[in-house]
């Protein structure tokens, strides 16, 4: 027990050395650099990232309506009254999209901490759960050109990055059948969004200002998320399930900076001179209602199948203080998923490979932009697999997500990503009373 508990910390340590160092990358891309460029990141509060765990993205995220004793569905809370291991999960993503339209034509990719979970069942049907996820992302670098302004030729500049997160706490509590769930936490980030006017013309570039327009965004406040789930046995093999969460419109509060700054060149030397600077400006992010619904039928320790449906009513989204995050945002996105596991022996000692599980899942639904009046659509398939460690009820995961995302008509733009999502899983007896050992 003790060189497993050492174990768990090394690791521990280990994956929160590597977040600090991911949340320290900055700086800015360009499509040739091979570093992230999202251009629709661009928009509201910019790309939403998937903090599930590496199982569930290997079945097209079917969440709803999932339970593992020894896996933590941090998506639907009500899954934590069935944990029956204390569990650790962590997890990373790699991704690569190539990115056409609009006179665009290059690839880029992004490298992440995807997820940290710690699920601990507190009694025989009630558990809680701590645990952090990315929320949505901003990473792009884009570029135009406008011919015979009132200065000549100038070149637009577009680019922005940061991020918000969610940091929560949940519990579920479970009676016969029903459980219900609840996850409280904190959402925090901040955001970056600049443009650029830069003049080309050589007759008027060493008279005419540059000038760059940002907007800094902090976001701040708690958040939360409920959960149902309903267990059948059918026999004592089969089981039925169906689940659901909820979210109402919520706020969190939101800090604008602003800043209008001028470059001049005069005589070899550039001036800088802040032309606007209003101060901070306070308000708030208003984040939409959600909700899911799903079932899962599964045969005990051998298969199971789901189906999933999402949707978010954004036409009660809205930022107080920094207006250009309404811009190109609709007024609702919805998400249809299936998918399913299957285990060919979980009890076979001598196989290895048939105590693997191996997962599948397709995927299709709406993003909450809408550009030029274009809804924004998206599909993709997933699979993966789970490694189990020997003598151990923990756990290597893989997962892949084949995609595409938006459209070459209306001059938008058309993403097609695979994204590589490898994590793990430990579990042990920690903070469980031995009355129930």
């Amino acid at each position: 027990m003790c060189l497993s508990r050492a174990r768990f910390l090394v690791i521990g340590l280990v994956v929160v050395c590597v977040v600090k160092v991911s949340g320290q990358t900055g700086g800015t891309s360009n499509p040739t650099n091979g570093r992230e460029n999202n251009p629709y990141s661009k928009y509201g509060i910019g790309e939403f990232w998937n903090g599930n765990n590496t199982a569930l993205r290997g079945m097209a995220d079917v969440t709803s309506a999932f339970e593992n004793p020894y896996e933590v569905n941090s998506d639907n809370p009500a899954s934590y009254s069935f944990l029956q291991r204390t569990t650790f999960e962590a997890g990373a993503t790699a991704s690569s999209t190539s990115v056409v339209g609009s006179g665009l034509q290059y690839k880029t990719g992004t490298a992440t901490i995807s997820y940290l979970n710690l699920g601990i069942p507190v009694t025989k049907n009630s558990g809680l759960c701590i645990g952090f996820r990315p929320y949505t992302r901003t990473y792009y670098n884009m570029a135009d050109t406008v011919f015979n302004s009132p200065i000549g030729n100038v070149q637009n500049s577009y680019n922005g990055e940061g991020n918000i997160n969610y940091a929560y706490a949940g519990y579920a509590y479970r009676y016969k059948g029903l459980s219900v769930g609840l996850n409280l936490g904190y959402m925090f980030g901040n955001l970056r969004n600049s443009t650029s006017v830069v003049p080309i013309d050589t007759a008027v570039i060493n008279r005419a200002f540059s000038t760059d327009f940002s907007n800094y965004t902090r976001i701040g406040g708690l958040y939360w998320k409920a959960g149902l789930m309903y267990e059948h046995k059918i026999d004592s093999d089969y089981t039925f399930r169906v689940g659901g969460t909820f979210t109402l419109q919520q706020n969190v509060s939101e800090r604008l900076n602003s800043f209008q700054i001028s470059t001049y060149n005069f005589v070899d030397t550039l001036l800088n001179d802040t032309v606007s600077n209003p101060g901070e400006l306070r308000g708030r992010l208003r984040l939409p209602m959600s909700y899911s619904i799903g079932v899962m039928f599964t045969k005990n320790n051998k298969w199971s199948l789901g189906l999933d449906y999402a949707a978010t009513r954004w036409s009660g989204y809205n930022s107080s203080p920094d207006s250009s995050l309404n811009i190109n945002v609709g007024t609702g996105s919805y998400k249809i998923s299936l998918g399913g596991e299957y285990t060919p022996d979980i009890n076979n000692i001598r196989n290895y490979f048939s105590r693997v599980t191996y997962r599948a899942g397709l995927y299709y639904g709406t993003d909450y932009l809408n550009i030029s009046n274009t809804s924004i659509p998206y599909y993709g398939v997933t699979f993966g697999g789970s490694l189990p460690f020997r003598r151990s009820l923990s756990h290597l995961h893989a997962a892949f997500d084949i995609g595409r995302l938006g459209l070459t008509t209306n001059n938008l733009v058309q993403e097609t990503y695979v994204r590589f999502t490898l994590g793990f899983s430990f579990n042990d007896k920690w903070f469980i009373p031995r009355k129930y050992e």
